[in-house]
């Protein structure tokens, strides 16, 4: 017999006081970027005077646009090697040194960010390296290629091989039948690894101040060392456009995943 839970006045009001926590300061921030007053604590009236202010400071546009292509260009590599390590693990034979790929691939996850960063900052100077782009989009891969492997790995455990090796049975050889049969099905985990990849580059303060360099600060260093001085409004601003960024990113993966899955569910009996 199914046992029916109904949701008592105590339950509705715990979980709207926590939605309320979640979602009403992000609320009142993008509240605030429409705001025509210079003080972020008093309502002046509905204006885009901060949104114009934002567009005309060259420095917070270079910081954005530095973050933008750090994200993508570290959620791309991330979720490329990140695939392949679930797969290795998921489908590959026991290999010898096994425990300790594991063991560094998954590292990342419980690594406090300060270690991560400091160790990444030695070995850049260790080599020499100039510190920039490339040298941030290293370490934002390197944090966030676990979570990409843990997202991925998960779906391919609760996966049948018979479908796979169906396809083998069909002609297919182990990498045609992995492409034709088993990646359609795990592209919504990809995606939504690719996502949570992007977002964390998107928002890392501790590790990109250790590996950037000069000329080449991200926006979350740039908005830190803004709102040391105090919050201005053109912070409301860009964060309003992130918010609204991620919102995009996201319904449009979720849209591109779906479609993806259905095309995989359709030919699966074939």
């Amino acid at each position: 017999m199914r046992k029916v839970f109904r949701l008592s006045r105590f339950n509705i009001a715990s979980l709207a006081l926590g939605l309320a926590f979640l979602y009403l300061p992000i609320l009142i921030l993008v509240l605030y970027s429409f705001n025509a007053s210079r003080l972020v604590t008093v309502w002046g009236g509905w204006s885009l005077r901060w949104y114009h202010e934002l567009f005309n400071d060259r420095a917070m546009i270079e910081a954005a646009w530095m973050s933008l292509r750090v994200a993508v260009a570290s959620a791309t590599i991330a979720t490329l090697l990140g695939t392949l390590a679930a797969v290795a693990l998921s489908r590959g034979e026991r290999f010898r040194g096994r425990t300790l790929f594991s063991g560094m691939l998954y590292a990342p996850l419980v690594m406090p960010e300060v270690i991560t960063g400091l160790s990444l900052l030695l070995l850049f100077v260790a080599l020499n390296a100039e510190r920039g782009f490339w040298t941030v989009t290293i370490a934002h891969t390197t944090l966030t290629m676990c979570f990409v492997t843990v997202v991925v790995q998960s779906r391919l455990g609760s996966l049948d091989r018979s479908l796979e090796e169906a396809a083998m049975d069909l002609g297919c050889n182990p990498v045609g039948a992995f492409v034709a049969a088993t990646l359609p099905l795990i592209a919504p985990a990809i995606v939504a690894g690719w996502i949570l990849a992007f977002t964390l580059s998107l928002d890392d303060l501790v590790i990109a101040s250790f590996t950037t360099g000069p000329g080449s600060a991200t926006l979350p260093i740039r908005i830190y060392s803004e709102v040391r001085l105090g919050v201005k409004p053109e912070i409301n601003a860009i964060c309003t456009l992130v918010i609204a960024l991620i919102a995009v990113v996201i319904v449009i993966a979720s849209l591109a995943s779906k479609l993806s899955s259905s095309r995989g569910e359709s030919a699966a009996p074939l």
